[in-house]
C-alpha cells in the first residue's frame, strides 16, 4: 500500500467536502480533521427545523455519521479500503437528544475509540454554541476491503 501525501491528502477531501452536493444542500461546514478525529457543524436553517420549530434530528444524526465518516478519511485502514475498493459502512448509528438546538448552530467533534481491520467504534458529542451538550452518537463501522 502506497502512503498518500497527509498534506495532499487533506487538501482533497477538504475541496470534495466544500463541494459535495449533499454536505451544500445540508449546510455541513467540516472544521477540521486528521486521522481518527474530525469537527464539524451544521448551521440551524428555517428548512432544518422540525414541527416544534428546533434542529430536526435527523439533521443531528446526519451531523453525527458525516463526521464520524470524515474521522475515518485520513486513516491508513480507510486508505487501505479505498485502494481495494472495498466499502466501508455505518451497522449501527445511535444517538442520543439531550436537549434542543432553538438558534445557531449544532457543533460536532467526533472520535474514532477503536478501528480494528474489519470493525470499528466511533462516538460524537454535539454541542450549541454555548458550549452544551444536545446530542451524542455512536457508531460501529464494517469495513470490507476489495480484491
Amino acid at each position: 500500500m502506497s502512503q498518500p501525501d497527509p498534506d495532499k491528502l487533506k487538501a482533497k477531501l477538504i475541496a470534495f467536502a466544500k463541494d459535495f452536493a449533499f454536505f451544500q444542500h445540508m449546510g455541513f461546514e467540516l472544521i477540521d480533521f486528521g486521522p481518527k478525529w474530525a469537527t464539524a457543524r451544521i448551521a440551524l436553517r428555517p428548512e432544518l427545523r422540525n414541527a416544534n420549530g428546533v434542529m430536526h434530528g435527523g439533521v443531528l444524526a446526519t451531523l453525527i455519521d458525516a463526521t464520524i465518516t470524515q474521522a475515518m478519511l485520513m486513516t491508513d485502514e480507510y486508505q487501505q479500503v479505498r485502494e481495494t475498493k472495498g466499502s466501508m459502512s455505518n451497522a449501527d448509528l445511535r444517538v442520543r437528544y439531550l436537549r434542543p438546538l432553538t438558534d445557531g448552530y449544532a457543533q460536532c467533534e467526533a472520535r474514532i475509540a477503536h478501528l480494528g481491520k474489519r470493525i470499528g467504534h466511533a462516538s460524537a458529542v454535539v454541542t450549541n454554541e454555548q458550549g452544551k451538550e444536545i446530542a451524542l452518537g455512536d457508531s460501529i463501522l464494517v469495513i470490507s476491503l476489495g480484491k
